[in-house]
């Protein structure tokens, strides 16, 4: 593993394989170890593959103001990695939240994104815009008390998180977020991006993606709808793709990693 610091909080990294550079991103509550499927995929097809725990997560820093987990400070962490190995431009692969730090990147910092994959979680804009994605959405409330969320989701064993994610490594997720401390500041990416007001509001403003994008959906996804994802397009003013994967669940890197390492090796240029 590799480090970076960015404003006293360290950043662990993991890179394996040359070539082009490419960066995947996890969201709640995995760490790097999320794209243990697609690595090995994408070094042996010629890339660079760069991996962090993101901030919170992990072996990485776990600040306790909520505020220092917005996504623009989240943004900055993926360039200091970028930054710490000299790489100018880098695909981008994101779940998750890691998804939606992936579009505020693509839209930010556009210069430092060459191809742009997201998995799940289409862009800000769109995300909240249908009454059927806020009533799927409610934990994202219920995630914003603190001490609350964190007593719900751990309860009897973890059984309300077991039946709610229906993650497929739940056993490992649940020891790893035990062991680093990691389950608070996870859920402070929510209650940093969706305090309650921004369900009120008009949805973030954020310049067009230029990007050539690809958005992946999969039907057993119980957090998302497919509209969330496909009217995404009217964000990129690059070239846009959409992928539906009949079966996987949320975590169709997991489900279906062949298929997922198949979309992105015919999606991103080597």
């Amino acid at each position: 593993m590799s480090q970076v610091e960015v404003d006293g909080v360290g950043i662990e990294y993991q890179v394996t394989g040359q070539g082009r550079p490419v960066v995947l991103l996890h969201g709640f509550p995995d760490s790097g170890r999320l794209w243990r499927h697609q690595v090995p995929a994408l070094a042996g097809a010629g890339f660079q593959v760069f991996v962090p725990d993101l901030r919170g997560y992990g072996l990485s820093g776990k600040p306790d103001a909520v505020e220092a987990y917005s996504l623009p400070l989240l943004a900055g962490d993926v360039l200091a990695i970028l930054a710490d190995h000299q790489v100018g431009r880098a695909h981008v692969v994101g779940h998750d939240w890691g998804a939606a730090l992936a579009w505020v990147l693509a839209s930010l910092a556009p210069g430092k994104v060459d191809h742009l994959a997201v998995l799940s979680v289409g862009h800000p804009a769109t995300f909240l815009r249908t009454l059927e994605q806020r009533q799927m959405s409610w934990y994202m409330l219920l995630f914003q008390f603190p001490g609350i969320a964190e007593q719900w989701l751990t309860g009897d064993n973890w059984a309300n998180f077991r039946a709610w994610a229906r993650h497929p490594d739940a056993d490992q997720v649940i020891a790893d977020l035990e062991s680093t401390g990691s389950l608070t500041p996870g859920l402070n990416w929510y209650r940093a991006n969706l305090p309650p007001q921004s369900w009120a509001g008009p949805p973030p403003q954020l310049p067009p993606v230029r990007a050539p994008t690809m958005g992946i959906w999969s039907t057993g996804d119980m957090a998302l709808t497919e509209l969330q994802m496909t009217d995404s397009a009217t964000s990129v003013a690059g070239p846009w793709r959409y992928e539906r994967l009949d079966g996987p669940g949320h975590w169709m890197q997991l489900d279906a990693p062949d298929q997922v390492n198949a979309l992105l090796l015919d999606f991103l240029p080597r």
